[in-house]
């Protein structure tokens, strides 16, 4: 097993959605780039939320259109210790400061969990703020999560709501 981190958050002070997964898979942080296997759904997901084509834009573009549109990205997991991408092999983790965080975003709605380990995870370190935010279980934009992408577009455009 080799110990993994996670990215640095992408908010700016017009946040209002902040996605959290759990923790960069193997591609991710390979490339550096948040949701960077080809087969992750996440920006597919994630573009009639925002009106454009983000799997269409390269990485930079991507980041900026989500910004504009008001949602941040970050993950629930700071460190861990894993052996590939698989959630089920999160060991040893450290979760982010992710309370800290949504103190510094004054326009925060909602914090959006992309996956059942990310919520599990999130709703602990959220719970107590469940009032000031709704706290919100995605299904996960992984491509280990076979349920097929039609299933998912109800909950993840459903974030429309919040912007």
């Amino acid at each position: 097993m080799t110990l993994k981190r996670s990215f640095p958050p992408v908010v700016d002070a017009r946040t209002r959605i902040l996605i959290c997964g759990s923790l960069p898979g193997d591609r991710s942080l390979a490339a550096q780039r948040y949701y960077a296997h080809p087969q992750n759904q996440f920006w597919h997901l994630l573009s009639p939320v925002v009106g454009h084509d983000l799997a269409g834009r390269d990485y930079e573009d991507r980041l900026a259109t989500l910004l504009d549109a008001h949602i941040g990205l970050w993950d629930v997991v700071a460190t861990a210790m894993r052996a590939g991408s698989s959630d089920a092999a999160i060991r040893d983790h450290a979760p982010n400061d992710l309370e800290q965080l949504a103190a510094t975003l004054p326009e925060l709605r909602a914090i959006a969990f992309n996956g059942g380990t990310a919520y599990k995870i999130g709703l602990r370190l959220m719970d107590k703020h469940a009032q000031r935010y709704d706290l919100i279980a995605l299904p996960s934009s992984s491509p280990l999560h076979t349920i097929g992408i039609a299933a998912k577009h109800g909950a993840w455009t459903a974030l429309r709501a919040y912007l």
